[in-house]
């Protein structure tokens, strides 16, 4: 089982893709984002409707009709399942008859949402009215949202296992890259995850350099007081961080 949801804020321009799947390291094998497009390729995954569709989407074929075109070359196509956004905001699905049941897909304006071995279409419809009533969060919240909420409405048949989280601010490197391979509640490990991202990853993230802006934040100064006024932020609102990593002391003699 899979499902996934693609997303592009036209008001930020970011460009994401959550998955959850009871496969391993799905995070790995389903999202491809580019700068302005993205691919969502899963069922029985062939990643060349990822590799070469996130190249011809930047080139500027349309969603639908590349859907169209690689459906008519793979001979797989019936236990296929992708769905992707092209350079104009456009989004396109297949999901072939012979992937396994639940399967299906929605796409809107903004956002599209597929998925194969569901409980059923109230997977994809939870996950997909919930990113729309929630914009009032940022992107990753708002995905990581949507993907609990289909969850919540039953997920999958087989359990959880792993889960990703692509997030792309016009450019060809990753603004945000989360993956939980295998674990019991991998929506909830993503939720931990963007919580420590949060603390220290997210701040050098903005200060990192761009297409527009070839040397980044050269000056630690403002990465360092963003860093501190978010641990100010935290402490005060009494969260401890939520952060498995450890701290070397060095011992004197």
């Amino acid at each position: 089982m899979t499902y996934s949801i693609i997303a592009r804020d036209p008001k930020t321009n970011e460009i994401g893709i959550a998955v959850a799947s009871r496969f391993f390291a799905c995070g790995a094998a389903v999202p491809y984002v580019g700068r302005r497009v993205a691919v969502a390729t899963q069922a029985f995954v062939n990643p060349l409707w990822g590799t070469e569709g996130r190249r011809m989407l930047e080139n500027g074929e349309p969603a639908e009709a590349l859907i169209a075109e690689f459906a008519e070359r793979d001979a797989g196509r019936d236990i296929r399942q992708c769905h992707m956004l092209d350079a104009d905001g456009n989004f396109a699905a297949h999901t072939g008859i012979d992937c396994v049941d639940w399967a299906g897909h929605r796409t809107g304006t903004h956002h599209s949402v597929a998925g194969n071995m569901l409980t059923g279409p109230e997977v994809v419809e939870a996950t997909f009215d919930t990113y729309a009533a929630r914009s009032d969060l940022p992107m990753a919240e708002r995905l990581l949202a949507a993907m609990r909420a289909g969850e919540e409405a039953g997920g999958d048949k087989r359990g959880r296992q792993a889960a990703g989280l692509v997030i792309h601010r016009g450019q060809d490197h990753a603004y945000l890259d989360l993956r939980v391979d295998d674990h019991g509640d991998p929506l909830g490990e993503l939720d931990r995850l963007l919580e420590v991202a949060g603390e220290r990853y997210l701040h050098v993230a903005d200060a990192m350099p761009s297409l527009d802006n070839f040397s980044g934040t050269t000056d630690r100064a403002p990465i360092d007081a963003a860093i501190l006024r978010a641990e100010e932020v935290r402490k005060a609102a009494g969260k401890p961080s939520r952060s498995l990593a450890t701290d070397t002391v060095a011992k004197k003699e």
